[in-house]
C-alpha cells in the first residue's frame, strides 16, 4: 500500500512539474489540440483511404474502428467510476496549484477516454495500413492528444498511461476479430487486408492533411492572441 501511495505522489508531482508550463498562447493551442473536431479532416482522410484501399472490405474496417472507439471509450467511463481517482482540478489537495483550460471535466480522471482512444486507433489503423511513416505521424499525434491532457490540468500521467494499456488492448482484440472474420467470412474477395498497406504517395497525403491543420491552429493561435480576440 505504501509502494502505491508513493506512485500516486510522484504522479502528482510530475503532473504538477508538467502543468506548470503554460502561457496564454499555448492555452488556446491545447484548447484546439484536445478538442476532437479539431483533427476531423484528418479522421476523413484517413476513412477515404481505408475505402480507396480496401474497396467493400472497408465496410469491416470501419465497423471495427467504431467498435474500437465505443469500446474504450465506455471501459474507459466504467473504470473511472469503479477506482474513482479525482481528476487534478478536483483533488482537494493540488486544485489551487492546478492550471486548467477552459473545461474541468467530470469528477474522475482515471482512465483518460482520450488516451484509450487515441491510442486504440493507433495501434488498429496502424496494423491495418502497415505503414512506417503513418505509424510515426499515429504516435506524434497521440503524444500530443495525451499530452493537451496534462497540460488542460484534467489528467496525471497515470491516468493516460492506464488510458494508454487499455486502448493498445481493444486496438490489438479489435484488430484480431478484424482478420478472424475476414479470413473466415471474406476469404475469397480481394484485396486482402493483411496483404494490403498502405502506399507511401497516400502516407505522405495523410501527413500533409496533419501538417496543414497543426500550422492552421497555431496560424488561428496566433490571430487570436494579435488582435486581442481572446
Amino acid at each position: 500500500m505504501a509502494v502505491l501511495q508513493n506512485i500516486l505522489e510522484w504522479d502528482k508531482e510530475l503532473f504538477l512539474y508538467l502543468n506548470s508550463f503554460h502561457s496564454d498562447f499555448w492555452d488556446t493551442i491545447m484548447l484546439m489540440v484536445t478538442r476532437k473536431e479539431t483533427w476531423i479532416p484528418l479522421y476523413v482522410i484517413i476513412l477515404w483511404y481505408f475505402i480507396r484501399n480496401y474497396r467493400t472490405k472497408s465496410i469491416l474496417i470501419i465497423v471495427g474502428l467504431a467498435l474500437l472507439v465505443l469500446g474504450s471509450d465506455q471501459l474507459a467511463g466504467l473504470l473511472k467510476i469503479t477506482i474513482q481517482r479525482l481528476r487534478p482540478v478536483h483533488d482537494p489537495g493540488i486544485e489551487s496549484m492546478v492550471h486548467n483550460v477552459l473545461r474541468k471535466g467530470g469528477l474522475y480522471g482515471f482512465v483518460s477516454a482520450h488516451a484509450a482512444n487515441s491510442v486504440a486507433i493507433l495501434v488498429f489503423t496502424s496494423r491495418i495500413f502497415k505503414s512506417r511513416g503513418y505509424y510515426f505521424l499515429m504516435l506524434l499525434w497521440t503524444l500530443m492528444f495525451c499530452y493537451s491532457r496534462i497540460y488542460s490540468g484534467v489528467h496525471y500521467p497515470l491516468d493516460l498511461l492506464g488510458g494508454a494499456l487499455l486502448g493498445w488492448g481493444v486496438g490489438y482484440a479489435i484488430f484480431k476479430l478484424v482478420m478472424f472474420i475476414e479470413n473466415h467470412f471474406f476469404y475469397t474477395r480481394s484485396p486482402k487486408i493483411e496483404k494490403t498497406a498502405l502506399h507511401s504517395d497516400q502516407s505522405g497525403i495523410i501527413w500533409l492533411v496533419f501538417s496543414v491543420l497543426l500550422v492552421t491552429v497555431f496560424i488561428v493561435s496566433y490571430l487570436l492572441h494579435h488582435y486581442n480576440y481572446l
